[in-house]
């Protein structure tokens, strides 16, 4: 689904059968300008360009004069944008928006805050699947405004095997090789990654060969200094699970590749956002 569509049915599930608050008190040739104004301490703004296409499916008339661009660091009190336009259009427009753009600049102010921990050492800063159900591709846009990677967008575009596939395909190495013959068969290029849950595993991973990612999963900053020389750069690594912005740089610095983390998408706080009208 297209960013438009989903927008389009964002406004179709707010909007109904019309706006009648706006309808019921306002006159259709009243116009006006609102502000778009930060009330959270600081941040990083994300969504600019879905709120002009969420204003645009609205009203095209309605005007946006934009301050801060999608990435900037935002305080309070900071006016992002403005719109100018017919009032009851941009009333009708105002939670919609607001609703993209607050989950969105938390995310992208989460994320900020996670790859600044991490700075200066090789690791990167991955997102999971872990999104709410019809907003992943805005949250995962989110995570890259902050300074974070995407992992896979989905279960199409990389192959995963974890402790749960690894079970029922019976064992690490089985795993593997039908995940491969499934994908010669069916002419697919698709990474490989595959979960360990101890440094047995990786052992078993490196010996059989043919993936191209290794996961620790729940792994201890010191099992993936153990595990690390195992695998010796043939492949790359991936640390996962029960890691927070407490102990992120303690993990970082065992030199392994990604970190990837859910919550930067399914356990933030929307940055505090108004759109009012200008006085």
């Amino acid at each position: 689904m297209s960013k438009e569509e989903i927008i389009k049915r964002a406004l179709e599930e707010d909007i109904g059968t019309g706006d009648h608050s706006s309808l019921a008190c306002i006159p259709y040739s009243e116009q006006g300008v609102m502000e778009l104004k930060v009330k959270a301490d600081s941040g990083i703004i994300a969504g600019i360009d879905v709120a002009k296409e969420v204003v645009k499916q609205v009203d095209s008339s309605i005007r946006m004069t934009t301050f801060k661009h999608d990435g900037d660091t935002v305080h309070r009190g900071d006016i992002v944008f403005t719109l100018e336009g017919p009032a009851r259009s941009m009333l009708t427009a105002e939670r919609t928006l607001l609703n993209f753009m607050q989950r969105m600049s938390g995310i992208a102010t989460t994320t900020h805050q996670y790859v600044e921990c991490i700075k200066g050492t090789k690791t990167r800063l991955l997102d999971t699947r872990k999104t709410t159900p019809n907003m992943r591709i805005f949250e995962k846009q989110a995570v890259k405004i902050g300074g974070g990677e995407n992992h896979r967008f989905g279960l199409f575009d990389m192959i995963m095997l974890k402790d749960n596939h690894i079970d029922f395909a019976g064992g690490i190495e089985k795993a593997i090789d039908v995940t491969r013959q499934y994908l010669a068969d069916n002419h697919l290029n698709l990474k490989i990654e595959i979960e360990t849950r101890s440094v047995d595993d990786v052992r078993r991973v490196v010996k059989h060969g043919g993936v191209q990612r290794i996961m620790f999963d729940n792994f201890t900053p010191d099992m993936i200094r153990e595990a690390l020389p195992i695998v010796n750069g043939q492949y790359e690594t991936e640390a996962s699970g029960n890691i927070t912005l407490e102990n992120l740089r303690s993990y970082a610095e065992t030199g392994v590749d990604f970190i990837s983390v859910g919550a930067l998408t399914h356990q933030i706080k929307s940055l505090d956002l108004s759109l009012k009208a200008k006085q």
